[in-house]
């Protein structure tokens, strides 16, 4: 169910990425969309997200590279790592479906298209694959980091599970390390303790008596 959902979700947001940025590109859209921080301005982006390295072609390729290595990183890590973890996975659904969205622009044309301008806040022009990208990698961090009894610092009752799920494993270690122990022993050392052991017992049941 959930390769289900995460495919519908790579495959709605590419959708939204590709008609949107043809839509941009037939149109050179300008126009003010929140006055003041969000605009549409129609731009070839030789760069990467928010308009970054447009002068580097080395840089670029270098980039361009990366971004297939690192989908491949990802879809492997889906059905590994992180095959049950639903929110991670949808994660990296919207990861995925913008990386692909900006490599088929950057192969198939050789810049990307950008249209929404966000510069007033702080950033360049972008699409719908930057917000997708962005969006999916600080969720799956924030998810790596705290969410979950396997994250690298769980919260709330993650947290105490993790810790109950520790110390379940420190005391199976403890006791496979003494009976590992005990099995080191020479045969006639653990004959000899077994034969005290039962003598012991039944002076015990003596005395009881």
């Amino acid at each position: 169910m959930i390769v289900a959902v995460s495919a519908l979700i790579v495959f709605v947001m590419l959708f939204a990425d590709l008609i949107t940025k043809a839509w941009a590109a037939a149109t050179k859209v300008y126009m003010t969309v929140i006055p003041g921080l969000v605009n549409f301005r129609y731009v070839k982006n030789e760069g990467i997200s928010f308009g970054m390295f447009q002068d580097n072609s080395t840089a670029m390729l270098v980039i361009t590279i990366f971004t297939v290595v690192m989908m491949a990183v990802l879809a492997v890590l889906y059905f590994t790592i992180f095959r049950e973890n639903r929110s991670a996975r949808i994660a990296i659904a919207f990861i995925e479906a913008g990386a692909i969205g900006n490599f088929i622009d950057r192969v198939f044309l050789g810049y990307v298209r950008d249209f929404i301008d966000i510069s007033k806040i702080g950033f360049g022009v972008c699409n719908i694959a930057d917000f997708c990208i962005t969006f999916g990698a600080v969720v799956l961090v924030v998810i790596v980091l705290f969410v979950g009894k396997d994250a690298v610092f769980p919260l709330g009752k993650h947290r105490k599970q993790a810790e109950k799920d520790k110390t379940a494993e420190m005391l199976a270690g403890a006791d496979g390390a003494d009976h590992s122990e005990r099995l080191s022993q020479p045969a006639d050392e653990r004959t000899e303790n077994g034969a005290e052991r039962a003598q012991d017992a039944d002076g015990s049941d003596g005395a009881d008596e």
